[in-house]
């Protein structure tokens, strides 16, 4: 037992090294470029692993791609990423995503998600904010056993519309609640 919670610790201490290092300023970088590659190979894996996914993404208005959320946890958890508004595949914005949690938890994650603005109204108001947060009332799509995403009827009437997908680590679960999206200049 005892080695099982020192090599989480020591999980978790690695995941919060490595978010600290994402968390650069960009200062003398090219943050918007490999921002906007790594935009562009997270929708590309997105549509030809879940070809459904394509449905979504013709008839939103806007869509905010995370291709890299990294979260870890040790009693408080911590995550954080990078990504780019696009409007008729075309960068309009980059933004961060924060997240803090606290409860029972240990372990550390990856994924990515993608935010398809069904509605003028979901985008208008989601670009006005400073800071957006997601809610509980926000629609899942989810990858189920066979690999499959299901984008059915009533999850493409909602406002917005999340899909999870390439999780990778030793944390269960990914949700989006109390996630921060935040504009910045990369």
């Amino acid at each position: 037992m005892n080695n099982m919670t020192r090599r989480g610790f020591a999980l978790s201490g690695m995941a919060a090294a490595g978010m600290t290092a994402a968390c650069g300023n960009g200062v003398g970088s090219n943050g918007a470029n490999e921002i906007d590659a790594r935009v562009d190979a997270t929708l590309n894996f997105l549509y030809s692993e879940y070809p459904n996914t394509t449905d979504l993404r013709d008839k939103a208005t806007g869509v905010l791609v995370m291709p890299v959320i990294t979260e870890a946890g040790f009693g408080f958890g911590a995550g954080y990423g990078r990504g780019a508004l696009r409007i008729n595949n075309t960068t309009v914005d980059y933004y961060s995503a924060t997240k803090g949690s606290f409860g029972l938890q240990i372990g550390a994650q990856q994924h990515a998600h993608v935010l398809f603005f069904m509605t003028e109204g979901a985008l208008s108001e989601f670009r006005r904010s400073s800071g957006w947060a997601a809610g509980a009332g926000m629609e899942y799509v989810v990858a189920n056993e066979a690999g499959n995403m299901s984008a059915e009827t009533t999850n493409l009437l909602a406002p917005v519309i999340a899909v999870i997908f390439a999780q990778a680590g030793l944390k269960v679960g990914a949700t989006l609640e109390g996630v921060k999206y935040s504009r910045i200049i990369p």
